[in-house]
C-alpha cells in the first residue's frame, strides 16, 4: 500500500532546501493600526533535517507555522513575503501564490501539520479509522475501501498503535495515543515537510521522550523534513539538527543545535537555556529572564529585547539589530545582537564571558 502513495523524483536527494521562508510578515487586525506579529522572518528547512523553533509563548512560533501553510485564521493577515515549497518531483512553488485548488492538493501531500491540541483536532464523533481514511480519500479517490483500511492500519502500526484501535473513538485513547494518531494522519500521504506545533506540551515527560524518539525514527525511515515548534529548548537539543530562536516576531539566533545549547550568542537564547534544568552535569540554580515579552503594538525602533537584556547599550534602544554572522566568525550561525556587530553601531569591545567563544 505504501508504494501506492509514494512518488519518484526528488525523494532520493538530501541537503537541498525543501522549505524557504523569505521576509514573511503577518499582522493581526485591520485598519490603520494593526499589530505586527511577524516582522520579516527568514527561515530555511533542508531535506531530511529537523529544524527546532523555540521561544516564549506569544513570540510568533505558531503564527509562523499557520502563515506558512495559509491556515492563519482571521484577524491574521499575511502582508508580505514568500514561502517556497519544493515538492517530491523537485518543483518549487510559492505557497502564498497558489490557487485554492493547488493549495488543497499540496496540503498533506507535500506539507502537513500536527496541531497543538490532539483532542480538539480529532473529531469526537467519528472513529479513528474513518478520520485517517478521509484524508487519504480526498487525495486518492481511486483507492478502494479495502486499500484505505489497509493503509489506515499500516499508519497506526507505524506509530506504535495496534490496528484494532481503528474502531476506537478519540476519547477511548490516551493523550499520547491521540498525539500519535495525529502524527500518523499527517504522514498518511508521505509529505516532504512536517510542521509540528508543540506536539508534546500536554504529555508527561516519559511520553514526550517516546513521541520524540518516534518522530526521529520515522524521519530516518521516510526521509521527510520537520519543523518542530516548542518553548522548551532542552527538548530540541536531543532531536533537532538546527535551532532557530524567536523573539517578538523575528528570528534572533540560528545555529546548529549543539552550538545553541553549548554556546548561545544572543542574550535571549542564553536566558532561555538558563530557564531550564541541565540535562547532564551538576545542578545549578535556574536564572530565568526578568520582565515580560514586549507589547507588539508599542515596539520602539531598537532591539525588542533591550528592556530585559542585562547587556543593553545605548545603541540597543535606537537601532534594531539585523540577523547576520557574529563577529566571533562562526560559520553556520546568525545572531541579531549589537554585541556581535563590528559595524558602526556595534561596540567592537570584548564580549561578556557567557556570550563569548568557549
Amino acid at each position: 500500500m505504501t508504494e501506492l502513495l509514494s512518488a519518484p523524483g526528488a525523494a532520493g536527494r538530501t541537503g537541498e532546501p525543501v522549505l524557504e521562508i523569505r521576509d514573511l510578515r503577518v499582522d493581526y487586525g485591520f485598519g490603520a493600526d494593526p499589530t505586527h506579529v511577524l516582522r520579516g522572518v527568514d527561515l530555511t528547512l533542508h531535506r531530511g533535517e529537523v529544524l527546532g523553533l523555540a521561544g516564549e509563548s506569544g513570540c510568533g512560533k505558531s503564527t509562523l507555522a499557520y502563515a506558512a501553510t495559509r491556515l492563519l485564521p482571521p484577524p491574521g493577515l499575511i502582508t508580505g513575503g514568500e514561502v517556497w515549497l519544493t515538492d517530491r518531483e523537485g518543483r518549487r512553488a510559492d505557497v502564498l501564490g497558489l490557487t485554492d485548488a493547488e493549495l488543497r492538493a499540496a496540503r498533506w501531500r507535500d506539507v502537513a501539520i500536527v496541531f497543538q491540541g490532539a483532542m480538539s483536532s480529532l473529531n469526537p464523533v467519528f472513529r479513528i479509522g474513518r478520520q485517517l481514511a478521509d484524508g487519504i480519500r480526498a487525495h486518492r479517490p481511486d483507492l478502494s475501501r479495502a486499500d484505505l483500511e489497509a493503509r489506515s492500519a499500516e499508519l497506526l502500526e507505524m506509530v506504535g498503535i495496534s490496528a484494532d484501535r481503528l474502531r476506537a473513538y478519540p476519547h477511548q485513547l490516551s493523550g499520547g495515543m491521540r498525539q500519535r494518531v495525529m502524527i500518523a494522519m499527517a504522514l498518511a500521504l508521505e509529505p516532504q515537510v512536517l510542521l509540528m506545533d508543540e506536539p508534546t506540551t500536554a504529555l508527561d515527560v516519559v511520553m514526550q521522550r517516546q513521541i520524540l524518539e518516534q518522530i526521529t525514527e520515522l524521519r530516518d525511515r521516510l526521509g521527510f523534513s520537520v519543523v518542530l515548534i516548542t518553548h522548551d529548548v532542552s527538548l530540541l537539543v536531543e532531536v533537532a539538527d538546527r535551532i532557530a530562536i524567536m523573539y517578538a516576531g523575528e528570528i534572533v539566533e540560528e545555529a546548529a543545535a549543539h552550538d545553541v545549547y553549548r554556546r548561545p550568542r544572543h542574550p535571549y537564547a542564553h536566558g532561555l537555556l538558563g530557564s531550564f534544568p541541565p540535562l547532564h552535569g551538576p545542578r545549578r540554580e535556574l536564572a530565568g529572564i526578568p520582565g515580560a515579552p514586549p507589547d507588539l503594538q508599542r515596539l520602539g525602533p531598537g532591539c525588542p529585547f533591550a528592556p530585559r537584556c542585562p547587556h543593553a547599550m545605548d545603541v540597543c534602544g535606537r537601532v534594531r539589530p539585523e540577523l547576520g554572522a557574529p563577529r566571533t566568525g562562526e560559520a553556520g550561525r546568525a545572531v541579531a545582537c549589537h554585541l556581535h556587530d563590528d559595524g558602526p553601531s556595534g561596540p567592537g569591545g570584548p564580549l561578556p564571558p557567557e556570550l563569548a567563544r568557549s
